[in-house]
């Protein structure tokens, strides 16, 4: 067995600091997340906030990043193509939101609160990971992976 390569750190510390970060800001309440999206009912604008408060600092970040040439920690930058908005995208983005609207969790945040509330959040897991599976499998299946 290797040693820990550098960026594995960065990116569990940068996971670590990510989930910290939803479980202080209550982003790992379902109950939290469906008042935002509930903006006829009982709104809660806390996730505006969340998302407000990470606009700043994310800003910054693409600011210092744009001006090198590489990543700190690794060789260059894995970034991934950009590619126009079909069917597919915006089906992926329906389901999604739909998903995140009647559970009140998304991959994030759910697998922050397997560390807080693993009951709800395990049943969440298993069927994202069941998700996975049966997009690689139909994805196989139509010659994309």
């Amino acid at each position: 067995m290797g040693s820990v390569k550098a960026p594995t750190i960065v990116s569990a510390v940068s996971g670590i600091l990510f989930g910290t970060g939803l479980a202080v800001s209550g982003m790992i309440d379902p109950a939290r997340v469906r008042a935002f999206l509930d903006v006829g009912g009982a709104w809660d604008p806390t996730l505006a906030f969340v998302m407000g408060g990470a606009l700043f600092p994310m800003a910054l970040a693409w600011m210092f990043v744009g001006r090198r040439s590489r990543p700190l920690v690794e060789s260059h930058f894995h970034l991934p193509p950009t590619r126009p908005i079909d069917l597919r995208l915006i089906g992926g983005a329906a389901l999604f939101g739909i998903g995140w609207g009647l559970v009140g969790l998304c991959p994030g945040p759910a697998v922050a609160a397997l560390a807080v509330h693993p009951g709800p959040a395990l049943v969440f897991c298993s069927g994202m990971i069941a998700g996975f599976a049966l997009f690689r499998r139909a994805a196989d299946g139509a010659g994309r992976s």
